[in-house]
């Protein structure tokens, strides 16, 4: 989203290494189903366009790959985007990566629940962004109910709508001893879900390319966890 550009600048950086590493460390605890919300890679900045339009730079494209070559070889990697097509591209390089190092994959669908469904109107939401400071300001003001109901929706519905829709993912039947569902969405959500669920505060560190949080069953307690070594138990409310 409108994260701190001067993270584009570094061209020498490897993005994902500390999510990947988030995900070996599950899968060698025993924990063989994971849903794992992440960032897309690194982006364009052209503000002459739409910015939900501005595609990945190779340096993204290079560092997607590489995600994908990274990942246990055993494990399934089931694909699911956020519709832009930085976050479908995301997906599909860290898949076929996957599959071109011997591992199994199923291809990127797109889901709009990934995306910034909770901007009821995103031209509000950019205009107090910018009033506000900056992602990380205006999230807080959001969270302490600052912003206007006709530019966001509640930040408990849109908190609890995301995580729904991960756990289906990970309460859905699996044919694979391991598996992970990779769900790319946006620096806005991943910090947004990190602070609601207690993780972070909102201005602790930026999300960066390719950060993730994992959700998963330790035993029998829903969990989510952030590559900064953070970990919550989370009890959704009923229906």
């Amino acid at each position: 989203m409108t994260e701190n550009k001067a993270q584009d600048q570094s061209k020498d950086r490897l993005y994902g290494i500390a999510t990947v590493e988030l995900v070996k460390r599950l899968f060698d605890r025993d924990i063989n189903r994971v849903v794992l919300l992440m960032r897309h890679s690194a982006r364009e900045y052209d503000p002459d366009i739409n910015d939900l339009l501005n595609p990945l730079t190779d340096e993204g494209r290079a560092y997607s790959r590489e995600f994908g070559r990274q990942l246990p070889k055993d494990v399934f990697v089931k694909g699911y985007a956020s519709p832009p097509e930085r976050c479908v591209e995301t997906g599909e390089l860290v898949v076929d990566a996957h599959v071109a190092e011997s591992g199994l994959a199923q291809g990127v669908r797109p889901v709009e629940g990934l995306g910034v469904f909770y901007g009821i109107d995103q031209i509000k939401m950019w205009k107090g962004m910018k009033a506000a400071g900056g992602l990380s300001a205006y999230l807080a003001q959001w969270l302490g109910n600052e912003v206007s109901e006709d530019a966001m929706l509640s930040p408990t519905y849109a908190a609890t709508t995301i995580l729904r829709l991960l756990k289906g993912k990970l309460d859905s039947p699996s044919e694979h001893p391991k598996q992970l569902d990779l769900c790319v969405s946006h620096d806005m959500t991943v910090l947004f879900i990190r602070h609601f669920f207690g993780l972070e505060p909102v201005d602790a560190q930026p999300v960066e390319y390719l950060d993730g949080l994992a959700l998963y069953f330790d035993e029998s307690e829903l969990t989510l966890e952030s590559q900064h070594g953070g970990r919550v138990l989370i009890k959704l409310p009923p229906y």
